[in-house]
Parts: structure tokens; C-alpha cells; sequence
């Protein structure tokens, strides 16, 4: 459509500010109208501004000659930025806000948008047969010309669906819709309901539709559902599925039927965008009274962080996004709940090692001048390193014991349980909302009639289903990907997990063996006098955490872009036949480079620093040259705490950064030009084109940062009780700038539908279950629990229960005149193991206690993995996955709409008997068309 076809168009509307009360136009001899005066006048002023509509019929309004129109605007370019936005004046009645089309009744469904560029002919050429064909799949359009766009040169393609698409395809994707209203009296009543009404929304927000029986839409039953309005029966999420479901297949040629679809379209640059409408600004209501404004009551009332502390409204959520987004924020809120019980217990446990820092004896040995300050340890590394003092670390051994008690082994017990109890009653809330959500029945059924474009477009055979007897789309053989790919996806998968896992384990380990070698040559190389470490309160090892972790942290963020790309390019080679297909083995594939890439520095510093060092005069080298890290004298457990908080905290705020920060510039860059628009002109579809686009993986996102989030909180928690608040502090934060997000810096997403949150089910349990065996081993190995425990009950000399004498008994003895002179730079005096001093039968071998710790570590393992899993279990068979009165109340609905329906075509058959007996029926359609007349 040309301008002049544009302007020709709306001129016929039902008010022309162009055009006088008798029909005469009131132009001059160039063509412009005479209320556009003002305007080119202020263009000489400090603003450019137009003049409103009705200014049209104003007496002082003279035709504009290009003489006046010269010396008005002074200059060529301002001239042009007039003509340019002439055909912008409000021609017509409706607000530009409106999400309807011109003429205020045909609502907009969803928006595509393009450039026409120059040598652009094959798009052309594609985007006209594209459109013919959505206008025989019954879908009407309208354009919007360049220059109606606030950049003079994006078009914009309107797509409206009547309601016979609409109910042709609600038939076919089994849409639920009311045809009664829900009768079943709601009994269940919360305890001391009143305490929650501080966090509570206004029911017309919480509750924005009341509640029915709904079933699957039948076209030929139409008149079975409650229809008041066809224009309103379909929520305009609902619309907007629709209509996109017809956009991914429609084809844009007619030589291949194979290329279709707006994916395709998008990807080769035809469109430049595709995306539904949001139905008015956020922080205002829509001027049009026919728009719902239903995003403004989400930014009011759920997006701003003055709601924190306000439950969320998920009906809203659900009506306006769609199923899959609500049922994300529900999974997110009643994670953010759940996390608040566990933050109390950690921060308790937290306390009590505050509570107890004074009790700390092995501390007080190790910061003793005549206990720690006599003990002469071996250098930290070889040659350059010289002795030092146990007392220097003094300092990490009181942090140590902040996280590193008895309490410790009671908040790993109770995460073991914590996590259980979280799993359990998600499901039960899941299932709660299937039901209120009309998500129920919809399981495999519905999902393969959402095949994917990509898997549609492969399939050029048809395979007869045994089961329905029903002719099933199937890939052919050489459409298929090679059997290596079918096959070995998963090997090869794996190997590029494994070398990634050797690459970063090994560049981060020989980072922190050169920094810890670097940091611990500071100390002065003298025997005994004047040591001192890099600092008064910063050892070598904590130096090199707190570097190595966040060295790894950056590591982590970029390697994150490879191993996207990497999983993405392994799905898509597999061809996926749903979507959910699709996500579920992307959601694996990523999940397990994260894992990788997120957890590897912990699971080192857990379970392998300081395990394998060997002894003095017998040290372990890394690649023959660096000495494997010893863990401080208070433990690796602290070591452990620093390198889990710089990770899961930097990941944090630089996922609220990036979440937040980023859409926000690209945004106000991008409407930078249309801030100078009067309101009144910027349209409904240009505010949202030049809003970020919400991608397919956008949600994927969500859920992997928080699933990732999770493990942190569940695998490591034994070594960092206040992990559990600081996550909790976080998705407090989360939820608010993720509906801020949505309902500000993003286009609307297309409504799709989702009964749970899919695999990430299984990656919670699976993570659930390994959590409990980590935190086993961190406690035992890791912690030096099980050491004091031993020695406070076997081998305490003084026969009292107490830790006095622990530390001497804890290192052993190594002589320096075993060594040769010229290498006795090898030798310690006192090293942190249990081995037979010199001089001993079986010296430099392990004792017996050794032995004994070790056997206790294992039964502790065992113990804990035991009461923990059964009480898991227990808890699990305990609480049902759907309550009692979800499951009645679906019994109850099946039932309904069996006699419902049964009792419906009884009477069309008995009203297709009557009029087929007198011959002169007027009823519907009749439901069985091949009924002859009865005789």
C-alpha cells in the first residue's frame, strides 16, 4: 500500500479532519491540508508539535501554499520531517493506543512487521505470496505504510482472525472452553486466614473470571458452550496461539510446500518481527474503552518491587502470558516461599556457630603463642617458600568454626528433607492449578498436534498409526539425520562434556597451584624469626580462593556462549518432532554443561584440594613441577564457603544485571527518535516493535538460572548455611524484576500451554537425590567434624570430653636431618596428617587413628544417606502428588460433561427427528447429517 493509498483509505473513515461538513476538500494548491498550518509554524518554534484533529474545521485553517510552506519551516529538512509525519495527524476517531484496526471493531491478533528495501524483490515477492495465503487460511490483514512508522521506513501488517478461523483451529488444538459454570461449592478453608491479608491482592485482580466447567471446543457443537460473545469468547492470549499456530504453517511459495512458515520468514529477513499486541501502555490505561488494560493492572500490581511482599496474581498472569509463563512464576513463588523456612533454619545454625565462636578450642590452641606460635610448619611450596607459624592462620581458623560445627551436620540433614518436602508440595500445587487452569487432559494428545515446522517441513511420507489406525506424518529415511547423529548425539555429546570438564578442572587447578605458589613466596624465608603472611587476616590459601573463584567466574559467563551454541546445535541436528520434545532434550543437554561449567571449581575444592598431596620428601606434582594445594589447618571447608559465595553471588547480581539492565538500554536506544513524538502518535504496534523480543529459549533461561541457583543451595549448603538467605534475598528480588521485565522491556510473547515445568521435574529430583550424597561427603571429608568427634571419644588423653590437645595430635612430625643439606629445603618440622613420626618401625605410613577416622567417615556417610533417604521417602508416600479434593472435583467434571454432552445431542436428535418428520426443519446443523427420513 502507497501513501496516497493509505491516506486515500482512512479519509473514507467516519471523520475526516481533511474534509469540510459538505464534502468539499479543504486542500491548497499542493496538496496539504490546511489544519497541518500550525504545525509547519512550529516548526520554527523550540518543539515540533502537530495540531489536533478537530482544529480542522477551525475558521482560521487557509489552504498552504509552497511559498509559505518555504518560509515556515526554513530549511528543507524540517520541511521533510513535516511531510514525513503528515499522514501521522489522528485522522479518525480512534486513539492511537487502540488495538484494533481502523475501523474500531476487527481486534488485532498479532503484528508483522518489515522493511522494503531496494533490492528486496524476492522478499517482495515472497511476502505477497504469504500474505494471499493467510487470507485463504481466513485470516484478514491491514497495512500500515512507512510513513505512518516514527522511522519513515518499517511497514506494519495487521493480522486479525474472525471467529470462523477461531473456532475451526480451537477445535482442532482442543481448547477448552466454559459451557457451565462451576457449581461444586469450594470448602477448603486456610487456618487463621486472616494472618495473610496483608499479602493479598484485591479479588478483582486475583480473580479476574469466574470459575467454569470447561471441555475441549467442538465447532459443530457451538451452540453446547456458553457463547454470550464471539468477539470476546476467545481471550486474546488464546487469539494470539491461534493465529501464530497458522503462521508457522503457512507457506510463502508455491513451488516448495516444504517452505513455510514465519520462522523461516523471520530467519531470511522477509520480516524483520512477529508479535501479538500488548493491550495498552503499563503505566496507564488504554484510552480505548474496548481494551482490557490488563497489563497495566500487572504493572500495577505485580511488576512495581513495592509488591514484594504481595502474593502474585497467577489468574492474570495465566490469562495474559499463558499457561507456560504462569506456571513458571508459580514454580518461582512457591520456591521463593519454601526457601524461607530453609533460610531461618540456616540462618539458626549460623547463630549458634556465632553463639559458640568462644567454645572454639582447637581456635584458641592454634592462636596460642605458646601452642600455635611454637609449631613450625613446611614451606607452603618448594624452594622459594620459607616456615611459618601455625598461629598465622588464626584468623581462618575462628571464620572456620562460623560455618564448620555441629550445626552444620544438623542443616545438612534437614536440606536432605527440605528438599523432599519442596518437591512434594510443588506437585501438589501443580496439581492444583492443571485443574483450575484447564490443563488436566492435556497431555501427549494435544502436544502432537503441535508438531513442529521444522519436523513438519522433513516430513514427506505418511506411516499408518496401529494404535489410532490414523496416517501419521513420519521423516523419510533421507530426510532423517545420519544413524551417527541418531546414535551417537549422545557420545558425542559426551565427549565435548568431558574434554570441557579437563580443560577448565585443569586450567583452574594450575592457576591456583602458580597463584598459591606466588602468594605463599611473599613469606619472608626465615627459619623462625619474623614471619608473617600476606597480611595480618589474609593466608595464601584464602588469597588464591578468592582470586582462582573469581577467575572462575569469568570463565564461567563466557564458556556459557559455547556451550549454548553447542547444545542448540546438537537438538537441532536430532529433529525433534514437538515442541516439547524440542525443549526437553535441549533442557537436558544444557543443564549437563552447566552442571559442568558451574559446579566443577566446588566439586574440586570439595573433594579433591588437599586429598592427595602426599607428605614431605613425598610430595604430589602436577605436571611435574607443581606441588599439588595442601588445605589450611582449620580445613578446606572455608575454602569451599569463599569459592561457593563469589560463584552463586556474581552469578546472581550479574543475572539481575543482565536480566534488568541490558533489555532497558537496548529499549531506550531504540525509541530514542520516538520520544519526541507527541504521545498521541505513537501507536500501539510501534511501541511494542521497538520493545526487546521475548526469544523461544526466553523462559528456558528463567528456569536454568534458578534450577542452577537450586544446586547451589542444595549440593554445597553443608559448607554455607546462609546460602538458603541469600537465595531467598534474591528471588524476592527475581520475581519482581522478571514481571517487571515482561510487562516493560519485552513484547508480549505468544500464549502457549504447559502442565508442568517438563524436565526440569526430573533435573530437581535428580539434583535432590545427588545433594544429599554431596553433602554427606562434605561433611565427612571435607569438615573436620568426624576428626574432632573421633579424638574428642577415643583418643582425648585427659579422659574428659573436650578438644584440648586436638591440634598436636592432629599433625605429624617430620625430621629435617633425614634430608640432604642441599634439598632439606623439602622438609617440614610439623604437616597436617596422621603418620608414624621418623624414627618409628612403619615410619611415614599411616597410624591407626588415620584408619580409624577414615572408618568413621564411611559410617557417618552411610548413616546419613540412609535416615535421610528414608525419611525422603517416607515424606513422599506420606504426601499425595494431587490432593484429595483436586482429585473429586476432576471426578466430579468428567462426569458433568459426559451427561451434559449426553443430554445435549439427545435433544438435537430428538429436535432432528421432529423437523425431519414435518419437513420444515430450522434447527442447527444436524449432528448426524446421514439420518434419512423416517418412513
Amino acid at each position: 500500500m502507497s501513501p496516497s493509498d493509505s491516506f486515500n483509505d482512512e479519509s473514507n473513515g467516519p471523520h475526516n479532519p481533511y474534509t469540510s461538513a459538505s464534502g468539499s476538500s479543504q486542500l491548497g494548491q499542493q496538496g496539504l491540508p490546511a489544519v497541518c498550518v500550525e504545525s509547519c509554524e512550529s516548526l520554527n518554534g523550540s518543539q515540533f508539535s502537530l495540531a489536533p484533529s478537530d482544529h480542522s474545521d477551525s475558521p482560521q485553517a487557509q489552504p498552504l501554499s509552497l511559498e509559505r510552506i518555504n518560509t515556515l519551516t526554513g530549511s528543507w529538512r524540517k520541511r521533510a520531517l513535516f511531510l514525513k509525519f503528515r499522514a501521522r495527524i489522528d485522522k479518525s476517531t480512534q486513539s492511537k493506543d487502540s488495538v484494533f484496526f481502523r475501523d474500531g471493531v476487527r481486534r488485532i491478533d498479532f503484528i508483522l512487521s518489515y522493511v522494503d528495501d531496494k533490492d528486496g524483490e524476492r522478499k517482495q515477492e515472497r511476502r505477497r505470496e504469504y500474505e494471499a495465503n493467510l487470507q485463504k487460511a481466513g485470516l484478514e490483514l491491514e497495512t500500515e505504510d512507512k510513513s505512518e512508522s516514527d522511522d519513515g521506513k518499517t511497514f506494519f501488517l495487521k493480522i486479525h482472525a474472525p471467529w470462523e478461523v477461531l473456532a475451526t483451529y480451537a477445535d482442532v488444538l482442543k481448547i477448552k472452553v466454559p459451557f457451565k459454570a462451576n457449581d461444586i461449592p469450594d470448602h477448603s478453608q486456610i487456618p487463621m486466614n486472616w494472618l495473610s491479608t496483608p499479602f493479598r491482592l484485591p479479588d478483582l485482580v486475583m480473580h479476574p473470571e469466574p470459575d467454569y466447567f470447561t471441555a475441549p471446543f467442538d465447532k459443530d457443537k457451538a451452540d453446547f458452550f456458553l457463547i454470550d460473545d464471539k468477539d470476546t469468547f476467545f481471550s486474546p492470549s488464546t487469539r494470539n496461539r491461534i493465529v501464530f499456530y497458522i503462521l508457522a504453517r503457512c507457506p510463502y511459495t508455491t513451488e516448495d510446500k516444504q517452505k513455510k512458515g514465519i520462522k523461516r520468514l523471520l530467519s531470511n529477513g522477509t520480516y524483520s518481527s512477529a508479535f501479538p499486541l500488548h493491550d495498552s501502555r503499563y503505566y496507564k490505561k488504554s484510552r480505548d474503552p474496548n481494551c482490557e488494560s490488563e497489563r497495566f493492572s500487572l504493572y500495577k500490581h505485580w511488576a512495581t518491587f513495592l509488591c514484594f511482599f504481595k502474593e502474585q496474581p497467577l489468574n492474570l498472569i495465566r490469562k495474559y502470558y499463558g499457561e507456560k509463563i504462569g506456571i513458571y512464576f508459580a514454580w518461582l513463588g512457591f520456591y521463593t516461599e519454601m526457601l524461607s523456612f530453609a533460610a531461618v533454619v540456616g540462618l539458626i545454625c549460623f547463630l549458634y556457630g556465632l553463639m559458640t565462636y568462644e567454645e572454639n578450642e582447637w581456635s584458641k590452641e592454634i592462636c596460642d603463642e605458646n601452642i600455635g606460635g611454637q609449631i613450625i610448619m613446611c614451606p607452603l611450596c618448594d624452594k622459594k617458600c620459607g616456615y611459618w607459624k601455625l598461629n598465622s592462620t588464626c584468623s581462618s581458623s575462628w571464620q572456620s568454626h562460623l560455618f564448620d560445627n555441629v550445626g552444620t551436620v544438623f542443616f545438612a540433614i534437614f536440606m536432605g528433607i527440605w528438599v523432599t518436602l519442596f518437591l512434594e508440595f510443588w506437585k501438589r500445587r501443580q496439581a492444583r492449578l492443571e485443574y483450575e487452569w484447564d490443563l488436566v487432559d492435556f497431555e501427549e494428545e494435544q502436544q502432537q498436534l503441535q508438531l513442529r515446522p521444522e519436523y513438519e517441513t522433513k516430513c514427506t511420507n505418511k506411516r499408518l498409526n496401529h494404535i489410532t489406525q490414523v496416517p501419521r506424518s513420519a521423516l523419510n529415511l533421507l530426510s532423517r539425520p545420519p544413524l551417527r547423529w541418531s546414535l551417537g548425539s549422545g557420545v558425542l555429546e559426551g565427549r565435548i562434556q568431558i574434554s570441557l570438564i579437563i580443560a577448565c578442572i585443569i586450567g583452574v587447578i594450575a592457576y591456583r597451584l602458580a597463584v598459591y605458589a606466588a602468594f605463599a613466596s611473599i613469606m619472608k624465608d626465615s627459619p623462625t624469626n619474623n614471619l608473617h603472611m600476606v597480611g595480618s587476616l589474609i593466608t595464601p590459601q584464602l588469597a588464591t580462593s578468592v582470586t582462582a573463584s573469581c577467575i572462575n567466574f569469568v570463565i564461567i559467563m563466557i564458556l556459557n556462549l559455547m556451550y549454548e551454541r553447542v547444545a542448540i546445535w546438537i537438538t537441532d541436528m536430532e529433529i525433534p518432532k514437538t515442541h516439547l520434545e524440542y525443549e526437553n532434550k535441549l533442557t537436558v543437554k544444557m543443564f549437563l554443561f552447566q552442571f559442568v561449567n558451574y559446579y566443577s571449581s566446588c566439586f574440586y575444592v570439595a573433594f579433591f584440594k588437599g586429598k592427595f598431596v602426599g607428605h614431605p620428601g613425598d610430595y604430589v606434582y602436577m605436571f611435574g613441577k607443581l606441588r599439588n594445594e595442601e588445605c589450611d589447618p582449620g580445613g578446606c571447608l572455608i575454602e569451599l564457603t569463599t569459592q561457593l559465595v563469589i560463584v552463586m553471588t556474581g552469578k546472581q547480581v550479574w543475572g539481575n544485571i543482565q536480566e534488568a539492565l541490558v533489555p532497558w538500554l537496548m529499549n531506550w536506544w531504540g525509541s530514542r527518535k520516538a520520544r519526541n513524538h507527541p504521545e498521541s502518535l505513537y501507536c500501539r504496534w510501534e511501541q511494542d516493535h521497538d520493545l526487546q523480543g521475548f526469544g523461544q529459549l526466553g523462559l528456558f533461561y528463567e528456569y536454568l538460572e534458578m534450577v542452577i541457583q537450586f544446586g547451589f543451595i542444595t549440593l554445597f549448603v553443608a559448607s554455607f548455611p546462609l546460602a538458603p538467605l541469600l537465595a531467598l534475598f534474591n528471588n524476592i528480588i527475581e520475581v519482581r524484576v522478571d514481571a517487571w521485565k515482561f510487562t516493560t522491556q519485552f513484547r508480549r510473547p505468544v500464549a502457549s500451554k504447559a502442565h508442568s515445568i517438563g524436565a526440569w521435574q526430573e533435573i530437581l529430583n535428580g539434583v535432590a537425590v545427588l545433594s544429599v550424597v554431596t553433602n554427606a561427603f562434605i561433611v565427612a571429608f571435607t569438615s573436620d567434624m568426624i576428626p574432632r568427634l573421633v579424638y574428642m571419644y577415643a583418643y582425648q588423653t585427659n579422659g574428659q570430653l573436650s578438644m584440648k590437645g586436638y591440634i598436636n595430635d592432629s599433625l605429624s612430625i617430620f625430621s629435617i636431618d633425614q634430608i640432604p643439606a642441599e634439598s632439606r629445603w623439602l622438609c617440614v618440622s610439623r604437616y597436617r596428617d596422621y603418620r608414624y613420626p621418623p624414627g618409628h618401625g612403619q615410619e611415614y605410613k599411616h597410624t591407626m587413628q588415620f584408619w580409624h577416622i577414615l572408618a568413621a567417615k564411611l559410617a557417618f556417610i552411610i548413616i546419613m544417606e540412609h535416615v535421610v533417604f528414608l525419611v525422603k521417602y517416607f515424606v513422599a508416600w506420606l504426601i499425595p502428588d494431587v490432593p484429595s479434593e483436586v482429585k473429586a472435583r476432576v471426578k466430579r467434571e468428567r462426569y458433568l460433561v459426559q451427561e451434559y454432552l449426553h443430554n445435549y445431542e439427545v435433544e438435537k436428535l430428538k429436535d432432528q427427528l421432529t423437523c425431519n418428520t414435518y419437513n420444515d426443519c430450522t434447527c442447527p446443523p444436524m449432528i448426524y447429517p446421514s439420518l434419512g427420513q423416517l418412513k
